[in-house]
């Protein structure tokens, strides 16, 4: 099994940064993307951005110029930076990780348990 552990939610005003990262750990073969998403009370689940293995980066619009995700590959980590957060930008950030336990098996998602995000007008 993968098991991934967010950090680095809370509270912040409109205007302010936080920084969320994720590690993964257990049973890793490899890991292709990793990414993150959210789902704000009452709404779909949705992207917020996905980085792949050879540095590239995919982004919701929303969160263009704003967030900014990477990875240390060594560390089996993933973060996202994110500056200038907006009340619409509360919800519940997941991260995920498609990753293989062996090279035996074929590539899985996994996701965390979710770390809240509150931004306070």
């Amino acid at each position: 099994q993968v098991q991934l552990v967010e950090s680095g939610g809370g509270l912040v005003q409109a205007g302010g940064s936080l920084r969320l990262s994720c590690a993964a750990s257990g049973r890793i073969f490899s890991i292709n993307i990793m990414g993150w998403y959210r789902q704000a009370p009452g709404k779909q689940r949705e992207l917020v951005a996905v980085a792949a293995g050879g540095g590239i980066t995919n982004y919701a619009d929303s969160v263009k110029g704003r967030f900014t995700i990477s990875r240390d590959n060594a560390k089996n980590t993933v973060y996202l930076q994110m500056n200038s957060l907006k009340p619409e930008d509360t919800a519940v950030y997941f991260c995920t990780a498609d990753a293989r336990e062996s090279q035996w098996v074929g590539v899985r998602r996994y996701w965390g348990q979710g770390t809240q995000v509150t931004v306070s007008s």
